[in-house]
């Protein structure tokens, strides 16, 4: 018993951090810029795919496990290009449009790379070999745990608090949510608006990316793993609260213990038992269980 309950803290552990990283992504545009982020499950998929490249040549290369770590952070910088472009090559032009609009956008940018994906890697699966299992494992009261999963774990942590440090410690913090409160306002003072946000969707676009190339050695890049991520994504910022990094980080640890638990005990209950938890918090807090305001 203790066994299953320690696999089912550390598989949920490992899958709450994937998806802090890209529900922080997304919380931090829609914190600064207002729009709601669709691409952010697309841009997940291209760390993926990007980090099964990546790794495959590294191996093609004959390099040491260690540095497939490197490879995976390469591969999600990499494929972060993607967001400047589509800030200002599309994005720019909708921040004072209605929200409905904003997610007609959003969406198609979402049809976009979905096809950008298949074009480059093409249909069939990607994967990392047994790079999964070069990290060794953990023996803890009868339980096993993937060394992999505690390196992945330790790395969105780590991640969490630099997020922290450069929201409150940094003046681009500072800037940050000055301008998520009053936009006007910072504007008036001297902030260029423009190159604000572009950083901050740059931002939200390497953390989306760093999640997927983090999550490929563990899984498969597949061509609809992008849409099933923006869906998980969404639901942990309604648990959360939307545009709140500490609800990102309370609602990414919701839904991945909960799939944990589901996947141990009844299958075919996992989605039903998030989306049930959804539909609670939105019953008994609209606003998400540490709203943007607190958070």
């Amino acid at each position: 018993m203790i066994a299953t309950v320690i696999d089912i803290l550390s598989s949920g552990a490992f899958s709450a951090s994937i998806l802090f990283l890209v529900a922080s992504g997304l919380q931090v545009v829609f914190g600064v810029q207002k729009i709601f982020n669709l691409a952010c499950g697309s841009f997940y998929a291209l760390g993926a795919y990007a980090g099964a490249s990546f790794v495959t040549a590294f191996i093609h290369w004959g390099l040491p496990p260690p540095l497939f770590l490197v490879a995976l952070f390469a591969a999600g910088v990499a494929v972060a290009v993607v967001g400047p472009l589509i800030e200002r090559g599309l994005l720019r032009f909708i921040y004072d449009r209605p929200e409905p609009f904003q997610l007609l956008l959003t969406f198609a940018i979402v049809l976009m790379i979905e096809d950008a994906i298949k074009l480059i890697w093409g249909l069939q699966p990607l994967t990392t070999g047994a790079v999964y299992l070069e990290f060794g494992s953990l023996s803890v009261l009868g339980s096993t745990i993937p060394g992999y999963n505690l390196v992945v774990i330790g790395v969105a942590v780590g991640i969490a608090f630099a997020i922290e440090y450069l929201l409150l410690r940094t003046n681009f913090g500072r800037i940050m949510r000055g301008t998520a409160n009053d936009r006007l306002m910072s504007q008036a003072l001297g902030v260029n608006i423009p190159f604000l946000y572009v950083r901050v969707f740059s931002l939200g676009t390497l953390l989306g990316t760093l999640g997927g190339a983090l999550q490929v050695p563990a899984t498969q890049a597949i061509t609809e793993m992008g849409v099933e991520q923006i869906v998980l994504a969404f639901a942990v910022v309604v648990i959360g609260g939307l545009g709140s990094m500490r609800g990102a980080l309370v609602g990414a640890l919701i839904v991945g213990l909960s799939q944990a638990l589901a996947i141990a005990f009844y299958p075919e209950a996992e989605v039903f038992l998030i989306y049930a938890i959804v539909v609670l918090v939105l019953v008994a807090r609209p606003k998400g269980l540490l709203p943007a305001a607190t958070g």
